[in-house]
């Protein structure tokens, strides 16, 4: 039985202990000049375990009496998870030792809070849950404020623990009531007690917990943590919190409605459309404003987690699966344009002003073109694939009923359109000024490139999104069914 349950849980094991053996490996040989090395091992690493769970796995299989669950809906999650976060490693390993930033740490606590994310998306009760939940978080904690020197980057990771802290209390009480009324922590259990119609206290909790969940995916009202985190942390970190977490606590979301609170849809459905509605909206308003490009980047999260969210709105499978293409699509999108974040400096030092790309198409074409393709992406114009993730949840919004919604999205969309399309207007019309450096990164370039080629051709016939929406149907249904 042992055995069984640890061939379940083994792509974790194996990241949990190359983690550990390479923090001993590097606190006795040679430190922060194993770095650089220990970063392309773990991005190494996670992209082959993301090859081995999409190869591998095949149906449903709990691990430790339901406290685990590899599922369909999980390895799609992981597999998205493993490669962001490689892929971000990778492009910021040249921007962290250029300013002093790479210690052998890093890679290491990226590992760690990589398996807290794999843990999350298949948890199957709320201990595991939450254990997951706090790897994650201790983690990212800890790199947000990598940079010790900076008291902008200290200020990020100390409001992110502080308000990380108030979201798992408030998870942890909304957990006490869910056991108390439930009495049982396991998500089977938890939605036999609350088929039909749940007691008060089960509501109640129901709301704490998705409090806390909604802290993790920057939805408003629990938004406040990510403009000053996008903005005070190193640039790679963003990155990183732009990515592969966002995916983590989307799953995770949907992993508890559904699993556990799946027979009382229509009370919790209000809730999360609500979010979604003012997470767009707040964050389009919000982003109109802002000079300083990641701060822009963190408002546009705060939106861009208010579409998936309309995905989970709707309450079905198709919901789920719009919610999937969406993050997919999201994921993509900010990779690229991170990449491009990080080869913005001028005389030597990093930049993030908007207005430092004026007339950026001048000087570079090439990148201009390829990040206006992300920006109008990102915008959701067509027949760029942005739009494609927009449209799924819209109609996955339309068809649960809930038709105000998909109508304040499409207004949201079209608001939110205008601060992607004004850094547009500064890299083909803006004025005059002091250019900036020239880019000397190849790989942030490769990035870059690739992540707008794929937004740029994944609408043509033929290519067809490159078969992600065929995934991630097969995944939603293992989830809702």
């Amino acid at each position: 039985m042992i055995q069984a349950d640890l061939n379940v849980i083994l792509p974790e094991i194996v990241i949990a202990v190359y983690a550990m053996l390479a923090l001993l490996g590097a606190v006795y040989t040679i430190k922060d000049r194993a770095a650089g090395l220990l970063i392309w091992l773990t991005a190494a690493l996670f992209v082959a375990m993301a090859f081995w769970i999409g190869t591998t796995g095949s149906g449903a299989r709990v691990a430790f009496s339901g406290m685990f669950i590899d599922d369909g809906f999980s390895r799609f999650a992981k597999i998205m998870i493993l490669i962001s976060a490689a892929a971000v490693m990778v492009m910021g390993q040249d921007y962290m030792a250029r300013r002093g930033m790479l210690r052998f740490e890093y890679p290491i606590l990226i590992a760690l809070g990589t398996v807290g994310m794999m843990v999350m998306v298949s948890a199957g009760d709320l201990m595991s849950l939450y254990m997951g939940l706090e790897l994650q978080s201790l983690a990212l904690y800890v790199v947000a404020s990598l940079r010790r020197d900076s008291a902008k980057s200290t200020e990020a990771g100390l409001k992110y623990f502080v308000l990380g802290a108030l979201s798992s209390g408030l998870l942890l009480y909304g957990a006490s009531l869910v056991y108390g009324y439930a009495g049982t922590t396991g998500f089977a259990g938890i939605i036999d007690a609350a088929e039909g119609r749940a007691p008060l206290g089960l509501l109640l909790g129901l709301v704490f917990v998705m409090s806390g969940l909604a802290f993790k995916v920057s939805a408003v009202p629990f938004h406040m943590w990510t403009p000053d985190v996008y903005e005070g942390s190193p640039t790679p970190i963003t990155a990183f919190f732009a990515t592969a977490p966002k995916v983590a606590a989307m799953a995770l979301f949907a992993r508890v409605v559904f699993d556990a609170f799946g027979g009382i849809v229509p009370d919790w459905q209000q809730i999360v459309a609500v979010m979604s509605v003012l997470s767009i909206f707040w964050g389009s308003f919000a982003a109109i404003g802002q000079t300083d490009i990641k701060r822009l980047m963190a408002y546009s999260s705060i939106a861009h987690m208010g579409f998936a969210l309309m995905g989970l709105a709707s309450g079905t499978a198709f919901g789920v699966q719009a919610m999937l293409i969406y993050m997919a699509i999201y994921v993509t999108m900010n990779i690229g344009t991170f990449a491009f974040v990080l080869s913005m400096q001028k005389d030597g030092l990093p930049t993030t002003d908007i207005r430092s790309l004026n007339l950026y198409s001048k000087a570079h074409p090439g990148r201009a073109l390829a990040m206006l393709v992300l920006l109008f992406s990102l915008a959701g114009v067509p027949p760029l694939v942005g739009f494609f993730g927009k449209f799924y949840v819209l109609r996955a919004a339309y068809e649960g009923g809930l038709v105000w919604l998909a109508v304040l999205g499409v207004v949201g969309s079209v608001i939110g359109a205008f601060y992607y399309l004004r850094i547009v207007f500064y890299m083909y019309f803006g004025e005059e000024g002091e250019a900036l450096d020239p880019p000397g990164s190849p790989v942030l370039w490769g990035f870059l490139m690739v992540s707008a080629a794929i937004i740029g051709l994944a609408w043509l016939p033929g290519i067809n999104l490159f078969g992600i929406e065929g995934a991630a149907q097969a995944a939603a249904a293992t989830l809702v069914n």
